[in-house]
């Protein structure tokens, strides 16, 4: 595979501009690791958002590029799976169970108080970039009901005084100046 430079002509329509240089430098170890390997392009897909948080169409077309694979079957494979991100997401990525036990035990309300401290709605991110909604079907905590991820930390039993709470520390950890501002204010 040819990673340092695309061969092939400008206006190819893999989105390089007609830039020489990969821009997707950090997949290269990924993309010969399972150069010889088949069925193959799931765990490459999973790897290139891991490193770049979501998949762009440009990463797309160099994935398909680089792996001798059609954009479309790449497109294809990447919208079937849910776990497949096309968006920038927050640095922190709330996953809020619905499911029927987080359901009967107030994962609405959990809901409500994370939308209402963090101004935004369910599959939006904040305005700086921090924390990004996503309600999802089950987590498989249904012990812990109503349960929340974020990124890979879970967070069970929750009320709406422990989410404000967690969000709190969260946005401190990130940016401690901008939350001892917020609190004086």
């Amino acid at each position: 595979m040819s990673h340092e430079t695309n061969e092939h002509d400008h206006g190819c329509g893999c989105g390089c501009h007609g830039e020489k240089t990969n821009p997707f430098t950090e997949l290269n170890p990924v993309l010969d690791h399972y150069a010889d390997i088949p069925g193959s392009l799931i765990s490459i897909l999973q790897k290139a958002q891991e490193l770049y948080g979501f998949l762009s169409v440009e990463l797309m077309r160099h994935i398909a590029l680089e792996t001798h694979t059609s954009i479309a079957k790449v497109y294809g494979v990447a919208t079937f799976y849910t776990q497949f991100r096309f968006e920038p997401v927050g640095k922190y990525l709330i996953m809020l169970c619905q499911g029927t036990a987080c359901h009967v035990n107030g994962s609405k309300m959990v809901e409500e108080a994370i939308m209402d401290y963090l101004d935004i709605k369910e599959g939006e991110t904040t305005a700086d970039g921090l924390f990004t909604l996503n309600n999802v079907a089950c987590l498989g905590c249904c012990s812990l009901s109503p349960v929340m991820m974020i990124n890979d930390d879970t967070y069970g039993q929750l009320t709406k005084e422990k989410v404000t709470h967690i969000l709190a520390e969260l946005k401190e950890k990130a940016d401690p100046l901008q939350a001892t501002q917020e609190v004086t204010a």
